[in-house]
């Protein structure tokens, strides 16, 4: 009964602790914000400072951080004895799109990352004519996020018809045909062996739509 009543008295003790001002939220660490000001993130949870950190449940930080649509994803860590450390996954734009309201870089979600006054070489101009609410550019943003940086940054301009004829046009004027979204890393590595084969300022086209069949022209 002795060890028992120890052990009981261990553990009260440490939810004791736990639960106490001495565990209470006093920092607010933000790691991997690059377009996100951290001193923004620190402030939502001003209303949390004086919390004990086992208090602050998890839709709480939701809400707190649901304020920044540029957030893609984030994990959270508690260092005792008052930190509560945020690391975040900003969203990346994938391209441009000229809207009504002006160029737009946006994710592959089609949120919108920043406006810019021109498209900036290291961005495609993205053309879908039902915009970010049509499966067409969904289909875009899914290969553009599949490419590999170095195959990406060679993007001048992405098309999709529809969800299976998705295109992209080389910096050097060759068009890619992409197709569907799926099959991105078979497709990868075969459009790789044709531009090495055949490099863009050589050819017009690569047709990697049916990458067991591919076609350069």
């Amino acid at each position: 009964m002795t060890v028992v009543a120890s052990i009981v008295a261990i553990g009260v003790a440490a939810v004791a602790v736990a639960y106490s001002p001495l565990m209470a939220l006093r920092e607010v660490r933000v790691e991997g914000t690059s377009r996100i000001a951290a001193a923004d993130v620190r402030a939502a949870f001003d209303d949390r400072v004086g919390t004990p950190l086992p208090l602050i449940a998890p839709d709480e930080v939701q809400r707190a951080l649901s304020e920044f649509p540029l957030i893609e994803t984030y994990t959270t860590e508690t260092v005792p004895p008052g930190t509560l450390v945020v690391r975040i996954v900003e969203r990346t734009p994938i391209g441009v799109l000229d809207t009504s309201s002006g160029l737009m870089a946006v994710d592959a979600a089609g949120v919108v990352v920043e406006r810019v006054d021109q498209v900036p070489d290291s961005l495609p101009l993205i053309e879908v004519e039902g915009g970010i609410d049509d499966a067409a550019f969904r289909a875009a943003g899914r290969v553009m996020r599949s490419l590999p940086t170095e195959l990406r940054a060679q993007v001048a301009s992405v098309t999709a018809e529809s969800t299976d004829d998705v295109r992209f046009v080389l910096d050097e004027g060759s068009s890619v045909v992409w197709g569907s979204a799926e099959d991105a890393a078979l497709k990868t590595t075969v459009l790789r062996d044709l531009m090495a084969a055949a490099p863009p300022d050589q050819v017009d086209r690569y047709d990697v739509s049916a990458p067991l069949s591919p076609v350069t022209g």
